[in-house]
């Protein structure tokens, strides 16, 4: 052979002379891959990111490519791990219970349903009143309010009690019976507060002061649910103010009997 026939089989590889181009392009490949992820990623459009993500595991799936345990560019096989059998499967969307959600679709936390929960209670509780009331035409008797502390029903002491007494009149028992079945399944605590006006308790009255009189009116009614209804003693309260809330004026007749009632309140245990 000749000195010129051996210097071109030195200069020709053979068939290993263009390997270099498969590295190339395999690494072209993968910089193409990164960059259309990297697109898709930022697209808000979930249909486009599918459509994505759905042709790249197809490529990966036809390809002998080393993401998917082809040779890749060496000729080695790569395989994927595999999860236990014992392993659980996270849950999806439509295993879990959805959440609760306020008007802005945010979770709700255990206090906040708690407090929905609450609301709707003495709403449903406001409203079944106040239709008792309409009824049977006492709205001249009793008041209800939906105040922050909680429901307030008002009752008047001419409804109640004969002047100056704390003793329960006979055509009491029918409201405070109402109420007392609105009260048995409550989940909070009722207050029962007794006020005068601020006219001093005559000589012959039985009771010392307006202080002794509220807090034994506040009693009686007390004494009813707990008695002749039978209510959970420890979901009630009682308290006698007298003359030092009053909602009317002292000096007139109409405003001394505005003073003188009862106010059973349903009070809200948890605030917003």
């Amino acid at each position: 052979m000749s000195r010129r026939s051996k210097r071109r089989a030195k200069r020709e590889p053979g068939e290993h002379r263009d390997r270099w181009m498969i590295t190339y392009a395999d690494l072209i490949t993968l910089l193409l891959i990164f960059f259309v992820i990297m697109y898709a990623m930022s697209n808000p459009d979930s249909g486009k990111y599918n459509v994505v993500t759905q042709s790249l595991q197809n490529t990966f799936n036809q390809s002998n490519s080393i993401l998917e345990g082809g040779s890749g560019i060496v000729g080695e096989t790569i395989t994927k791990p595999t999860p236990p059998d014992n392993e659980e499967q996270n849950p999806t969307d439509s295993d879990m219970e959805p959440d609760v959600t306020d008007d802005d679709n945010q979770p709700l936390t255990e206090r906040e349903k708690q407090f929905r929960s609450q609301e709707e209670e003495l709403q449903n509780l406001f409203n079944t009143i106040t239709q008792y009331i309409d009824d049977n035409s006492l709205n001249d008797q009793i008041f209800v309010a939906d105040k922050p502390q909680g429901i307030s029903i008002t009752l008047s002491d001419r409804f109640l009690f004969d002047q100056g007494q704390a003793a329960l009149k006979d055509n009491a028992a029918p409201i405070l019976s109402k109420l007392a079945s609105l009260f048995r399944n409550l989940n909070t605590v009722v207050s029962i507060e007794g006020h005068t006006d601020n006219v001093p308790i005559g000589a012959n009255s039985s009771y010392k002061d307006n202080w002794q009189l509220s807090g034994e009116r506040a009693l009686s009614i007390l004494r009813f649910f707990l008695d002749q209804e039978k209510l959970n003693p420890d979901g009630f309260q009682y308290a006698g103010y007298a003359d030092t809330r009053p909602t009317g004026d002292n000096s007139t007749e109409a405003g001394r009997q505005k003073n003188r009632r009862v106010e059973i309140t349903v009070l809200r245990q948890l605030q917003p």
